[in-house]
């Protein structure tokens, strides 16, 4: 489970809760179709064929049923402009641009509108020759948390080497402490004192957020949409993506525990204030309304 896929669920959870009826379809046997299957959310499997098969089925359509189709990552984008979807919006969470090619470009012909997690990639998207009036930046939403006590330096696991992982292992036993990577970032957050994110490219950084709403002071890489949400030296530190420099800034705030704080207490009222969940689900109704 990444982090598009938990605003998934937090969107049909937002859905549900505002008298909305929301369809997921979604890979059999993958991790979000477990998850949405264990809160009793209405889930179908699909397959690109089966997509295609059900948009021509009379009555069986699922636009026929639903006001707007939502994808959310390109696989989804692709399998709804190959069905011929009209009321369609797509979500784009990547940073890197998007490929100059023909079958790029009939792709993203085919979205009615876009919602992009942050104002970097709604660029990549206009510098792909989208009208801007097509594009709307929803920020991601996550639920507040329980303020951490922790002392831990937390690093969340990933096998993407462009996720930094690696790096920041490096980086943190550079600057002589020890650091716990997690694949449960909502459990791991209670005993974190410090959450270093380290990417090579990010749209937005929604575990960010988590750690933020859980009053844990974070370090992040400067790239991407991470400087909409982490503000260098108020709500958080941005750091170069080189040992020497993220070293430097977990040696800063593990030594100064008070400028820590000050750090995470700021970040904290800023999802509550911006990057709540509810916000995300606010915004994105906002763009299905205007659409249906």
């Amino acid at each position: 489970m990444r982090g598009g896929q938990w605003q998934v669920l937090r969107l049909m959870e937002g859905l549900r809760a505002a008298g909305h009826e929301s369809t997921l379809l979604a890979r059999a046997g993958s991790p979000l179709s477990a998850e949405a299957q264990r809160r009793g959310m209405d889930l179908h499997a699909w397959t690109l064929r089966s997509i295609w098969k059900r948009s021509r089925a009379a009555g069986m359509t699922h636009e026929a049923a639903h006001d707007v189709t939502h994808a959310h990552d390109a696989r989804s984008h692709t399998a709804a402009a190959m069905a011929g979807m009209t009321r369609l919006v797509v979500s784009r969470r990547v940073a890197f641009p998007v490929q100059p090619n023909p079958v790029s470009r009939w792709k993203y012909r085919h979205a009615a509108q876009y919602i992009a997690v942050s104002r970097m990639v709604k660029q990549t998207l206009v510098d792909a020759g989208i009208a801007p009036s097509r594009i709307t930046v929803v920020y991601d939403g996550v639920p507040m948390q329980p303020t951490s006590n922790g002392s831990e330096i937390l690093v969340p696991e990933s096998s993407d080497p462009g996720k930094g992982t690696a790096l920041a292992l490096e980086a943190v036993k550079l600057a002589g402490f020890q650091a716990h990577a997690s694949r449960d970032l909502e459990r791991d957050l209670a005993r974190a004192g410090l959450f270093l994110y380290i990417t090579q490219s990010e749209g937005l950084g929604s575990a960010v957020l988590l750690a933020m709403a859980a009053g844990v002071p974070v370090i992040a890489s400067n790239v991407g949409g991470l400087p909409e949400i982490v503000e260098h030296e108020s709500t958080g530190l941005l750091t170069a993506n080189t040992p020497d420099a993220i070293a430097g800034s977990v040696r800063r705030l593990m030594q100064d525990r008070a400028l820590a704080q000050s750090l995470a207490t700021r970040a904290r009222a800023l999802v509550e204030e911006k990057f709540s969940v509810e916000h995300m689900v606010a915004g994105t109704i906002a763009v299905y309304e205007a659409l249906a």
